[in-house]
């Protein structure tokens, strides 16, 4: 046999095993990719809709203010981007009176690194808010159940305060949906929703 034969025929017997390396390759990163996503999904958090008593009585500090700052920053071992939200106090539905009020958001932005979480309410310098906070001192307190525990307040023609529901809010056990224009989500002045909320409190005790 000469040697041209003898290199083709190495090439014929090798270039099968070389395939088969590459699917074996392919094989097991497809398998880290699907460990990977399937550990990803496990650790989501899903937060389930709670009521308006569950809301206040879950809540040790309740206060209506307006957003002075917003600061993102790098957080743990991990390099989480988080947000501390300052709120300028106008009134103290629940806790202890205080002039201003921090609170922790998981998102932000740190440069060119944006980190969004979905249900995570976003907040902006003026941003006139209620908040309802759980705190487990001496931690900064966070947001109850994120965008169920803020209730956005607007001003209407005639410069009144009026607070607006979230979207996702539970009414009963069974199962719900989300409507847009949904009435029960109507604005109402801000004073009668405090009186709720303390009505609530009251209740609760």
């Amino acid at each position: 046999m000469s040697n041209i034969d003898r290199l083709t025929l190495i090439r014929h017997t090798e270039a099968p095993r070389h395939r088969d390396k590459l699917g074996s390759a392919s094989l097991c990163l497809c398998g880290v990719w699907l460990v990977c996503l399937f550990a990803s999904v496990s650790s989501a958090t899903v937060l389930l809709p709670a009521d308006f008593t569950t809301v206040v009585t879950g809540s040790p500090i309740i206060v209506h203010g307006r957003v002075v700052d917003v600061r993102s920053f790098m957080s743990g071992p991990r390099r989480t981007i988080e947000s501390v939200v300052t709120l300028s106090v106008i009134d103290t539905l629940k806790g202890v009176p205080a002039r201003t009020v921090l609170f922790r958001i998981p998102n932000g932005q740190v440069g060119r690194y944006r980190r969004v979480v979905v249900g995570a309410p976003e907040f902006e310098e003026g941003d006139e808010v209620v908040v309802f906070l759980q705190a487990h001192a001496p931690a900064i307190p966070t947001l109850f159940g994120l965008s169920q525990g803020v209730y956005r307040v607007v001003r209407d023609i005639n410069a009144q305060a009026m607070v607006t529901p979230p979207a996702v809010m539970a009414r009963g056990v069974s199962a719900e949906r989300v409507v847009r224009g949904d009435p029960v989500r109507q604005p109402m002045p801000i004073a009668a929703f405090a009186r709720e909320v303390r009505s609530v409190i009251e209740r609760a005790k």
